[in-house]
């Protein structure tokens, strides 16, 4: 690939793009720190070694780059796919990066990587990601084609994985955990005929990150200063090893009127917790 053509973190430009001539008066350290905070450099450099790569090879030079080790209880729960079914997989959300990008690769390998990501659209910048990911943008002019977006996702030959919270855990009360699930996932897989399997990924980011986001909520900032700091927190979690548990798919007709999808939402998300 064409080393232009590769993306990459510019901090002056984020800054020109949203202040305007405004942002000549960012002072220097400010933008040092902006780009220490998100480590520019170190993921641009990542960046230009992967080139090309793109899919479940990428997921896997991520995997090595992070250093991390899964360790992996349930794996015979992932259900075979030979006879045409396809599936939903949903997990929590601890740390907002690495989990995926984890979850993904386990997938991606078991079923040669017929997986998709239902992602926030700015991951579609991400070269070795795009091709596992369905954009998902909840606002503007594209969030009118959503619902044909998740339709054809899940009406398509792929597995679906999902993080139904969408963002990842907070703590609340004390407790780290996810906020509450969607109800998405729920009713698109009855829709499409698709078990559900509950995977938990076990993880937390840092103290400094719980504190800001808690900090954010309370001022009622509509941009959480917290997110800047994911970066900072996948880096400051790598070199470690992450418990995954994955458990018995739920078939899809267990879903039925007794409860409301958002119900039982919830319900998985306490299987996912119970795991």
């Amino acid at each position: 690939m064409d080393k232009d053509k590769i993306f990459k973190i510019d901090i002056d430009k984020v800054l020109e793009s949203k202040a305007g001539s405004k942002a000549r008066y960012v002072p220097g350290f400010v933008r040092s720190w902006l780009k220490h905070i998100v480590h520019q450099d170190e993921i641009n450099d990542f960046m230009e070694r992967v080139g090309d790569m793109q899919g479940v090879p990428w997921l896997d030079a991520v995997m090595d780059y992070l250093d991390d080790e899964l360790d992996i209880e349930g794996y015979d729960n992932l259900p075979d796919d030979a006879d045409g079914r396809r599936f939903t997989f949903v997990s929590n959300h601890p740390l907002g990066g690495p989990d995926g990008i984890a979850i993904g690769q386990i997938l991606g390998h078991r079923y040669d990587g017929r997986i998709r990501y239902l992602v926030n659209d700015l991951l579609m910048n991400l070269h070795g990601l795009a091709p596992l990911c369905v954009p998902v943008n909840v606002t503007g002019k594209q969030s009118r084609d959503l619902p044909l977006q998740i339709d054809a996702t899940f009406n398509s030959d792929n597995h679906v994985i999902m993080f139904p919270a969408k963002l990842c855990s907070r703590r609340q009360n004390g407790v780290i955990r996810d906020l509450p699930w969607n109800k998405t996932f729920i009713q698109k897989s009855v829709e499409t005929h698709r078990d559900v399997v509950p995977i938990h990924f076990g993880g937390r980011n840092s103290d400094r990150f719980y504190r800001l986001a808690s900090l954010c909520k309370s001022l009622g900032l509509k941009f959480n200063i917290a997110m800047l700091f994911l970066a900072d927190e996948t880096f400051r979690n790598r070199h470690k090893t992450f418990k995954v548990k994955i458990g018995k798919p739920i078939p899809w007709q267990t879903f039925d009127r007794s409860k409301r999808p958002a119900e039982w939402a919830k319900w998985v998300e306490d299987i996912v917790y119970a795991l």
